[in-house]
């Protein structure tokens, strides 16, 4: 693996996302998904919001609001994931969002395309949620909807056309040229899936190899050193102040303490570069996470609340505590 190879492509990638910020506004496009929602627009000929909050990615060219949903045909889940069927986000559906795009891309091509896709109107879309969800008692309310789902449910076929108003284009064509370099100089694959990218920018200061498995046991861990040992990454933006450890388990209590280290670092975002790494012993993390989501469940409960997922956040100001280490700093 190229260090200095890898740094110059970086750098190549965040002139890339400097100029979606300069011509559209759109900032921090490997979070979250962002690029292939960008895809997802190019391909509609539709206008992007710039930001991840809230629901609404995009308007049309009558300036309606366009929810943009999409699985890779490299994701192991062939569903589009609504995470929050809240009734505040039903009435947002059918109030605010003219239609929510169910987009399927294929990312095995050599440059991602969007192949097929459904769209359907919010409020089609708020009516199907309301009446799937009553039986659903999963506490994250959390619904998985199929392509079969909206065609025998919602009664919508799939579509193809590609728009002839195409903004996005040449830049995503830079963007994937860089990426398909980078993965072959650093022989990771998949970086634009969940958090590899930014994993990458850690590793290279830490003379680690980013695991390109994502879940399963083969992608029980997210990166190794040279002698082997394998490591959990936590990674936050500059201007955050708090790792999340989200879907605790014993399960994934007992992944951590298996591993050689937890890292937790914290990277630039729009400069695509780490500014602080630190190594966490997973000997003292995780009975420290056991008692905080059993407090945090104690205290729901005397509210008469339930805990809706077992998640905790872990704050730079309890890394003393934990006898953190210090690895990196720039």
């Amino acid at each position: 693996m190229s260090t200095n190879g890898i740094r110059k492509l970086l750098v190549e990638l965040q002139h890339v996302q400097d100029r979606f910020a300069t011509e559209f506004g759109v900032t921090d496009i490997f979070s979250n998904s962002k690029i292939f929602e960008i895809l997802i627009a190019d391909h509609l000929g539709l206008t992007l919001i710039p930001g991840h909050s809230g629901s609404r990615d995009a308007k049309d060219s009558a300036g309606n609001e366009i929810e943009i949903k999409h699985f890779k045909e490299t994701s192991s889940n062939h569903s589009w994931t609504f995470n929050d069927f809240s009734d505040n986000t039903i009435e947002k559906l059918r109030t605010r969002v003219a239609s929510v795009v169910f987009a399927h891309v294929d990312d095995l091509a050599e440059i991602p395309v969007v192949d097929w896709y459904f769209q359907v109107p919010g409020k089609e879309v708020s009516q199907y949620l309301k009446s799937a969800t009553k039986a659903i008692a999963n506490m994250r309310k959390m619904i998985n909807i199929s392509a079969r789902q909206i065609e025998t449910k919602m009664h919508h076929a799939q579509l193809s056309k590609r728009s002839r108003v195409n903004p996005y284009s040449r830049l995503l064509s830079e963007v994937f040229r860089i990426i398909r370099e980078l993965e072959a100089i650093s022989g990771v694959s998949n970086l634009l899936t969940s958090s590899k990218l930014w994993e990458l920018v850690v590793a290279i200061e830490l003379d680690h190899k980013v695991n390109s498995e994502q879940g399963g046991r083969a992608g029980a861990y997210d990166a190794e050193d040279r002698s082997g040992g394998s490591y959990e990454y936590k990674v936050i933006k500059l201007g955050q102040s708090a790792w999340n450890f989200q879907d605790i388990s014993d399960a994934v209590l007992k992944k951590y303490r298996d591993r050689e280290g937890i890292v937790l670092a914290v990277v630039d975002k729009s400069r695509l570069k780490t500014k602080t790494i630190y190594f966490v012993d997973p000997d003292r993390l995780v009975p420290h996470l056991k008692n905080k989501l059993e407090a945090r469940r104690q205290r729901l409960q005397a509210n008469g609340e339930e805990l809706r997922r077992n998640q905790v956040s872990l704050s730079a100001s309890e890394l003393r505590l934990l006898g953190a280490k210090s690895v990196f700093s720039a």
